[in-house]
């Protein structure tokens, strides 16, 4: 199915209107088994759509919380053909919630584009986003997936001028992603008022569902954001769970869900109470 499911949950979330969930995890955080249960366990949480982080070492656009993440995965030995074989076994039993694997070049021009994206369709993933490679690069990768019938989500920010998303949305599809702060994951908070009027310039620019990422944290931020955009995407706050279940030897899957089904619960409820 690849892209269609994308387009499928966006058009279902409208018709009951509200926002989509989308969660990020980390694959293989923090190792592969305990990083599957999560997985499998984000629809039943509240998860619209899954974002799917691939560790890299030096993943530019994460703040310290997904640097850690990543970090944790890397040292369990967990790599790009290992998140992919997580989302296969993720469709033995689920073949209708969204995959967006999230990640950095260099592990994709290693392997390359067309076997990437061959490898990650057959796997079930539906989407990428890929944080290091600009627009004005992007063809050869947009072109590999799109043979796929895979999107590729390239990231609108605070400072992309007209001009700049309708580069930006030249080949993106499933859904536009604006990251709502400048700067990285997980320091600074989005704040809905000023975030308004910029999803309204990249869902003209684009015509998709625009989804809202970086600088969500709680379930009132979330809410907030859920009001203006059409999707709303939490992962910082997500990893932060399993760093802190760690460090009290609690349940990592248990401490993850919970967040996920507060944060979910607000998104879901959020227009009604507007």
């Amino acid at each position: 199915m690849t892209r269609a499911r994308i387009d499928a949950r966006f058009a279902a979330l409208k018709a009951e209107g509200r926002a989509a969930f989308v969660s990020y995890i980390m694959a293989g955080d923090p190792d592969y088994e305990t990083g599957l249960e999560i997985l499998k366990g984000l629809p039943g949480a509240g998860a619209d759509l899954i974002e799917v982080g691939f560790p890299f070492s030096d993943p530019m656009a994460e703040g310290p919380p997904i640097q850690r993440a990543a970090l944790r995965a890397l040292d369990k030995g967990m790599t790009l053909t290992r998140t992919l074989q997580m989302v296969a076994e993720f469709r033995e039993s689920d073949q209708t919630t969204p995959i967006i694997l999230m990640g950095y070049a260099n592990p994709l021009v290693n392997r390359g584009f067309d076997a990437f994206a061959r490898d990650a369709a057959a796997a079930g993933a539906d989407g990428l986003i890929v944080v290091d490679i600009p627009p004005e690069e992007a063809d050869p990768l947009a072109d590999a997936l799109d043979r796929e019938q895979m999107s590729l989500l390239l990231l609108s920010t605070p400072t992309s001028d007209d001009a700049r998303l309708k580069i930006i949305q030249k080949r993106t599809s499933g859904f536009a992603y604006y990251v709502s702060v400048a700067g990285v994951t997980g320091v600074k908070e989005a704040d809905a008022a000023t975030v308004a009027p910029n999803v309204e310039r990249v869902r003209a620019a684009s015509g998709l569902p625009v989804a809202v990422g970086f600088g969500i944290k709680t379930p009132e931020r979330a809410a907030a954001v859920a009001r203006v955009a059409d999707g709303v995407v939490v992962g910082s706050a997500l990893v932060d769970e399993v760093a802190d279940a760690l460090a009290t030897n609690d349940s990592v899957t248990a401490r993850v869900l919970s967040k996920v089904e507060s944060l979910a619960k607000a998104v879901r409820s959020a227009r009604d109470s507007a």
